[in-house]
């Protein structure tokens, strides 16, 4: 076992993620939502409240276009999301959540609510506050999107 002080950051950061993600999708699971996957997960995190483009959704999740494409194909036939005109631009189209990935969504944000409980019961409330004021500050210089 490698000693916590040989763990590097990033892994410090992925770890606790990782174990966050599994819930969401065992409770998801557990719900009738068992055929999403994580790479979809992270196109669909991406989707705006009025639709989003797919060069957009691509460009957010750091994949390309083509990988977007068939993630939301993926999305689409399982219900969880549909194509929509852009009323902007009546040649492009909007990748909007449909009716089973709204339905999905409260299943997520219940167990991430519950795991953020879980967690500043552990840390207690000023580190847990702390924690986030890091994580925000360090999105300033990480995230292109923010």
């Amino acid at each position: 076992m490698v000693a916590e002080s040989e763990l590097n950051t990033g892994l410090l950061l992925f770890i606790p993620y990782r174990a966050l993600e599994n819930r969401v999708f065992a409770a998801l699971a557990e719900a009738g939502f068992d055929d999403f996957t994580p790479a979809q997960a992270r196109v669909m995190q991406r989707i705006g409240p009025n639709g989003t483009r797919l060069t957009e959704l691509a460009e957010q999740a750091q994949v390309t276009k083509q990988t977007a494409g068939f993630l939301v194909d993926q999305l689409e036939r399982a219900g969880y999301v549909k194509r929509v005109p852009d009323p902007t631009d009546r040649r492009a189209r909007l990748v909007c959540v449909a009716d089973r990935g709204l339905a999905a969504i409260p299943v997520a944000e219940g167990t991430v609510a519950e795991v953020e409980q879980e967690w500043e019961a552990h840390l207690g409330k000023r580190r847990m506050s702390q924690l986030r004021q890091a994580l925000s500050m360090l999105r300033e210089i990480t995230d292109p999107y923010a």
